[in-house]
């Protein structure tokens, strides 16, 4: 895997939940970005958009989050009338996740690290000594000034309330509302990840469970308790496990959660 560097990037859109749904809602398959900016714009979904913003948007947010891996967006925009709101954002926030390093890192080594420790709140003060860290183990292609810092800290928290991590309650802490995973998007993340060429313990072991604070012990149950509505077949004998996967592509995974 290629190395990976923090980025200034969401800078560009947080959480963009309202946004993104339209955005689905103009992509057709085959549609590059300026194609997919020039709908929108042309459509009147984004009034209170301008031109520019809009496709600042769709070439930081949108297209690195589900156009840059192909077939992304084809079975994502397949998936999004089937689920509640609350699935919807957990997806959205996948791909975001993805997309951003920096947040990845952080909601794996600091949100759940002090949810498991037992503390009520992060502090604003605790995503810029993460930012600050990450600049002194090389994690940036070039030094940030102490104002990028400061904006890329608060952009990693208020990302993570739009996506309903955190509250807002006061300018110096954020309460922790760590959702659970819901039974729909474990499936589909499940089925993506052995659809990508992964065998099955390493299924199990990817990092992409920690976003939602689950070790592999933790995926070994979720998937366990899935196995009741017959998604797969799973075997388990010390750390080895073995997987019946049901369905045979992601079409047939989201026509099962619809």
């Amino acid at each position: 895997m290629a190395e990976q560097f923090y980025t200034t990037r969401l800078q560009a859109g947080l959480g963009l939940r309202e946004e993104t749904k339209v955005l689905f809602e103009l992509w057709q398959p085959g549609m590059k970005t300026q194609q997919l900016c020039d709908v929108a714009l042309e459509s009147g979904s984004f009034p209170n958009v301008t031109a520019r913003r809009l496709r600042n948007i769709v070439a930081e947010c949108f297209f690195p989050r589900y156009l840059k891996n192909e077939g992304v967006a084809q079975q994502v925009k397949m998936l999004l009338p089937q689920l509640s709101t609350q699935e919807m954002t957990q997806i959205f926030y996948l791909y975001t996740a993805r997309a951003n390093f920096i947040l990845a890192e952080f909601v794996k080594n600091v949100y759940w690290q002090k949810y498991a420790s037992g503390y009520p709140a992060i502090e604003v003060q605790d995503s810029k000594e993460f930012v600050e860290l990450g600049l002194q183990d090389g994690k940036m292609k070039k030094p940030w000034s102490e104002t990028t810092i400061k904006r890329v800290s608060s952009y990693i928290l208020g990302c993570l309330v739009d996506y309903g991590f955190l509250e807002v309650e006061n300018r110096t802490e954020r309460p922790l509302t760590p959702p659970r995973l819901a039974d729909n998007v474990a499936v589909y993340l499940a089925y993506e990840l052995h659809f990508s060429g992964l065998g099955d313990n390493a299924v199990i072991n990817h990092s992409d469970w920690q976003l939602f604070g689950l070790m592999p012990e933790d995926v070994r149950g979720e998937l366990k308790a899935l196995a009741v509505n017959r998604h797969w077949i799973i075997q388990a004998a010390g750390e080895v496990v073995q997987i019946s996967w049901a369905y045979t592509n992601m079409e047939e995974v989201v026509d099962v959660i619809s």
